[in-house]
């Protein structure tokens, strides 16, 4: 269903608008700002996904018990001396 709306747009989104649709590359200035609303809900959509995909690793991590976790100051310190005598 469409619906019809007004919208107000600075001059240079206008400008812009009216560029895209001259140039052929739209069809009219409501395809353009339809395309470019698509691409934000898509935009969202994946970084929902992306979001939950990290709060699962954090979830999962957070089960990772104590003596397996790696101190920092000795691993930073492994990969000083390593840097410090050429071996890589």
């Amino acid at each position: 269903m469409t619906v019809k709306t007004t919208l107000s747009f600075t001059d240079r989104h206008h400008r812009f608008l009216t560029d895209k649709v001259g140039a052929g590359i739209f069809a009219s200035q409501s395809a353009l700002v339809a395309a470019a609303l698509e691409q934000m809900i898509q935009d969202e959509e994946e970084r929902e996904v992306a979001l939950g995909v990290f709060a699962d690793e954090i979830r999962t991590r957070l089960q990772t018990p104590r003596d397996a976790f790696v101190d920092g100051d000795e691993v930073f310190a492994r990969a000083r001396a390593r840097l410090a005598s050429g071996d890589r």
